[in-house]
C-alpha cells in the first residue's frame, strides 16, 4: 500500500475524520427525526453531503488545536 508523506498527516486526517463523523451523525439524527422507512436512505445521503460540506473545513481548522489542547491533557512519556 502507498503512503503518503508526514506532510499531509492534516489533511488526510481532516477528511477521513469529517467523512466518518458526518456519515455517522448524519444517519443518527435523520433516523431520530423521520424514522426508517422507505426513502431513509435518500434522506441520509442528502443529509451527510450537506453535513460533510461543513465538517471538512471545520475539522480541518479544529484539528490542529484538539491536538494541542491533548497533548496538554495527556502525559505522553512512560513514567
Amino acid at each position: 500500500m502507498a503512503s503518503l508523506s508526514s506532510r499531509y498527516y492534516t489533511p488526510v486526517f481532516a477528511l477521513i475524520m469529517s467523512c466518518l463523523m458526518s456519515l455517522l451523525m448524519s444517519g443518527v439524527i435523520t433516523f431520530i427525526n423521520t424514522g426508517l422507512d422507505g426513502g431513509f436512505a435518500l434522506r441520509w445521503l442528502r443529509a451527510w453531503l450537506v453535513a460533510w460540506v461543513v465538517a471538512f473545513p471545520l475539522v480541518s481548522v479544529i484539528a490542529p488545536l484538539a491536538h494541542r489542547l491533548t497533548r496538554r491533557l495527556v502525559q505522553t512519556t512512560e513514567l
